[in-house]
C-alpha cells in the first residue's frame, strides 16, 4: 500500500505552494484515483512521492520509504507522460535494455509484449508508435519488474474509449491480484467508473477522499439519459411540466437525437413521453453524470433493466443495437438502473471488458446492461463479464544483485541503435580523407599523419568522434530518460557511471585502431608502402594517443552527465585543447614548476622496489604523456569533471 503524509512543495516566490499538505492511503488491492483539474497539483503529488522533486513529506511504500528499497523499480512501477526511450530503438530492444537495468532475465520483455498486445510491433520503432500502442509499451515498461505498486500519470489521456477500458482493465487485474494501482486523471466519470476510491484535489489540497461509490453519489450529477428522434419537443415538454410545477430541472440537448435530463427521473420523463405520445428510443439512469459510452460504476452489477414499452401502445418497427445485437420491438422503451435506498452500489465487480450498449449509434450507450421488455412478456437477457486481461506470469526467479548489470544496460544502450555505428563510420571516411590531404601536402611528420591530425586542427577526427560517443552515453539519458522510474531522471550511481567509462573506453580504443589502420591502408594504396611505414617510437606513440582518445571520451561522458547535455558534454571536450591546453602550457613554462625528469628513479628510491622487466622505461613514457600540455590537460579536466560529478551525487544522496 501507499502512504502519503503531509506532503507539499516548495514554496514558489509570491504564489502559495503548488501542494500543501496532502495525505491519503491507496491501499493493496484497490485503484485509487487521484483527481482533480489542471493545476490541481496531481503531477506534483506524484513527484514529491517518488522523491523526483524537492519538498516536504514523507511517502511509503508497503512500510518503507523510497531512499530505502534497494531496487525501486522492482517495488513502484511508474510511468508519467510518454514513454521515455530513443525514438529510432525498436520496442523489444528498449524493454530488454531495461531487463539489463533491471536484473531480470531478457525472456520478460517476451511475456509483457504478449500481455499487452504489441507482439506484432515488437521491432517497431518507439517514434512510429500510435498514442495507443504509446500508452501499451508504457504499461509493459511499468510491469517488466513485476513490481508491487504501480504509479500513472493520467494514463488514459488521448485514448479512445475501448483503449481506455482495456487499459484500466489491466490496472484492475493488477489489483485484484494483490498490487496497488494509483493513477491520476481529471474527468470525475474516469475515476467514477475505474476506481475504487477516489481522491479530490483542488488547488493542492485534499477536498474530498471517498469511496467510488459514495464519490459518484455525493459529488457527481445524476442525470437521465434520453434518445428519441423528437427531442427538441420533448425537451419543450419537460421544461414546460417543470415550470408548472414548481421543479428544478434541467434539460440539455446532447449530440444529435439525444437529451440529458437532470433533477428528474426515468418514470416522470417516461410518463411525460407516453400522455404526449413521444416515441423513445433509450431511457437511462446514469449515476454521476458519465455519459455516453461509459461501463458501469466499480461497484455495479452487470444486469439491468431496459427497454420497457408501456402497455397500450401500439408495436412499431424494431430497431438493432450497433454493438448489443438487440431487437427493440417498442415504439417507446424506458430503462433503469439498479440503486439501493442509500444510493450504495452492488457489491459485486462488473465487468471491465468491452460492453457494447443497446439503441445508441456506433455502439455508445449508458453505464448499463439489462432486459428487453415486449408488450407480451419480459424477456431478460444478461451479458456475461468479459474477463480481464491477462497479466504477464509473476518473476519466478531474481537475479542476486550483480556489478554486471550495469555494465549489460550500457551495453544494450549502445548497440540498440545506429547512432555509435554512424559516428565511427564518419570518423573513419573523415580521418581517411584527412590523412591523404594531408600527404598530398607534405610537410605532416609522420605521427600526426597515421592519426590524421592537421597541426592547423585542436583536436582529430578520432578524438572528436570518441568525446562525441562519450556525451551521448549520459546526453541520451537525459534527453530520452530510459531509466525515469528508478529514482530520478538518470539515477546518480557510481556504477552506471563506472560502466559508462567502462564502455566508453573500449569504443575509444577501438575507434583510435581502426582509425590508424585505415589511415595506413589508405595511404599505402594511394602512395605506396613509405607513408604507411609504423614510426620508430610507435609504443610511446601508441600510449599518448590512446591516452588522448579515452581521455576526450571520458571527457564527454562526465561533462553530459554533470551538465545533463550531449551538447555540453561535446563542449567540454572541444574546450580542453582550446581552453585548458594554453592555461596548462603557460603554467609548465613558468620558472616556479620543476621539469619530472628523474621521476621512477626517485620513486623507486622512495619505496625501495625493484622494477621488473624494465618498469622505469614504461613509467617514464607515462610521465611524458602526463607531463604533455594536451596530456596535462586532459588529467586536470578530468580530474575536474570527476570530483564535480562526485560533488553533485554526494548532494543529491544527502537531499
Amino acid at each position: 500500500m501507499i502512504q502519503a503524509f503531509g506532503l507539499t512543495s516548495n514554496s514558489r516566490k509570491d504564489f502559495p505552494p503548488a501542494v500543501d499538505d496532502v495525505s491519503f492511503e491507496a491501499r493493496s488491492g484497490r485503484v485509487t484515483a487521484l483527481l482533480g483539474a489542471t493545476g490541481a497539483g496531481k503531477t506534483t503529488v506524484l513527484r514529491l512521492m517518488l522523491e523526483l522533486q524537492q519538498g516536504r513529506g514523507l511517502t511509503y511504500f508497503r512500510g518503507r520509504p523510497l531512499r530505502r528499497i534497494a531496487h525501486p523499480s522492482r517495488e513502484v512501477g511508474v510511468l508519467m507522460g510518454e514513454v521515455p526511450g530513443h525514438p529510432a530503438r525498436t520496442v523489444r530492444g528498449h524493454l530488454r535494455m531495461l531487463c539489463a537495468a533491471a536484473g531480470v532475465p531478457v525472456r520478460r520483455a517476451d511475456e509483457v509484449l504478449e500481455a499487452v498486445g504489441l507482439v506484432s510491433l515488437r521491432d517497431e520503432r518507439l517514434g512510429t508508435l500510435s498514442r495507443g500502442m504509446d500508452r501499451r509499451l508504457g504499461l509493459a515498461c511499468v510491469l517488466l519488474s513485476d513490481p508491487h505498486t504501480l504509479v500513472l500519470d493520467d494514463p488514459a489521456d488521448g485514448l479512445s474509449p475501448r483503449e481506455s477500458q482495456w487499459l484500466h482493465g489491466m490496472l484492475r487485474a493488477h489489483a485484484g491480484q494483490g498490487g496497488t494501482v494509483l493513477f491520476t486523471t481529471s474527468e470525475p466519470k474516469e475515476a467514477a467508473r475505474t476506481a475504487d476510491h477516489v481522491v479530490t484535489l483542488e488547488q493542492g489540497r485534499v477536498v474530498a477522499d471517498q469511496a467510488a461509490t459514495e464519490f459518484a453519489r455525493t459529488r457527481l450529477r445524476p442525470r437521465v439519459a434520453v434518445r428519441t428522434p423528437h427531442a427538441v419537443r420533448l425537451a419543450a415538454l419537460l421544461a414546460k411540466e417543470a415550470r408548472t410545477a414548481r421543479r428544478s430541472v434541467e434539460v440539455v440537448r446532447e449530440d444529435g437525437n439525444r437529451l440529458s435530463v437532470y433533477g428528474s427521473t426515468c418514470a416522470e420523463v417516461g410518463e411525460t413521453a407516453f400522455r404526449h405520445g413521444v416515441l423513445v428510443h433509450q431511457l437511462a439512469d446514469e449515476i454521476g453524470d458519465m455519459g455516453p459510452g461509459a461501463g458501469p460504476l466499480p461497484g455495479d452489477g452487470a444486469d439491468a433493466t431496459e427497454d420497457a414499452r408501456p402497455a397500450g401502445m401500439g408495436k412499431g418497427s424494431a430497431g438493432t443495437a450497433a454493438q448489443g445485437g438487440r431487437a427493440h420491438d417498442g415504439l417507446t422503451s424506458q430503462s433503469g438502473s439498479p440503486t439501493h435506498d442509500d444510493g450504495a452500489m452492488p457489491d459485486e465487480r462488473g465487468a471491465h471488458g468491452d460492453q457494447a450498449g443497446h439503441g445508441s449509434p456506433g455502439g455508445r450507450s449508458g453505464p448499463t446492461v439489462g432486459r428487453d421488455v415486449t408488450a407480451s412478456s419480459p424477456v431478460t437477457v444478461s451479458m456475461p463479464p468479459a474477463p480481464l486481461p491477462p497479466l504477464p506470469p509473476p518473476i519466478s526467479v531474481r537475479s542476486a544483485p550483480s556489478p554486471l548489470r550495469p555494465l549489460r544496460y550500457e551495453l544494450r544502450r549502445a548497440t540498440g541503435i545506429s547512432t555509435g555505428f554512424l559516428t565511427g563510420a564518419a570518423v573513419l571516411v573523415t580521418s581517411a580523407l584527412t590523412a591523404v590531404l594531408l600527404a598530398r601536402v607534405g610537410h605532416t611528420p609522420q605521427a600526426r599523419l597515421l592519426a590524421a591530425w592537421p597541426r592547423e586542427l585542436f583536436l582529430p577526427p578520432a578524438a572528436l568522434g570518441a568525446g562525441l560517443l562519450g556525451a551521448l552515453a549520459f546526453g541520451d539519458e537525459f534527453r530520452h530518460p530510459a531509466l525515469a522510474a528508478d529514482r530520478g531522471t538518470v539515477p546518480r550511481r557510481l556504477g552506471l557511471l563506472t560502466a559508462k567509462l567502462v564502455v566508453a573506453a573500449v569504443t575509444a580504443l577501438g575507434l583510435a585502431f581502426l582509425t590508424v589502420g585505415c589511415d595506413a591502408e589508405v595511404l599505402y594504396l594511394v602512395y605506396g608502402r613509405e607513408l604507411a611505414e609504423v614510426p620508430a617510437e610507435w609504443l610511446s606513440l601508441s600510449a599518448s594517443w590512446s591516452g588522448l582518445v579515452v581521455g576526450c571520451a571520458w571527457a564527454g561522458v562526465l561533462a553530459a552527465g554533470l551538465f545533463r547535455s550531449t551538447t555540453a558534454g561535446l563542449a567540454a571536450v572541444v574546450a580542453v585543447p582550446v581552453l585548458v591546453v594554453p592555461l596548462v602550457r603557460k603554467a609548465l613554462e613558468g620558472g616556479s614548476v620543476r621539469v619530472a625528469a628523474g621521476l621512477p628513479a626517485r620513486m623507486r628510491e622512495v619505496f625501495l622496489l625493484q622494477w621488473p622487466f624494465g618498469g622505469e622505461r614504461y613509467l617514464a613514457g607515462v610521465v611524458r604523456v602526463i607531463t604533455q600540455p594536451v596530456g596535462g590537460a586532459l588529467a586536470l579536466s578530468l580530474t575536474a569533471l570527476l570530483c564535480a560529478y562526485l560533488l553533485t551525487t554526494l548532494r543529491s544522496s544527502v537531499r
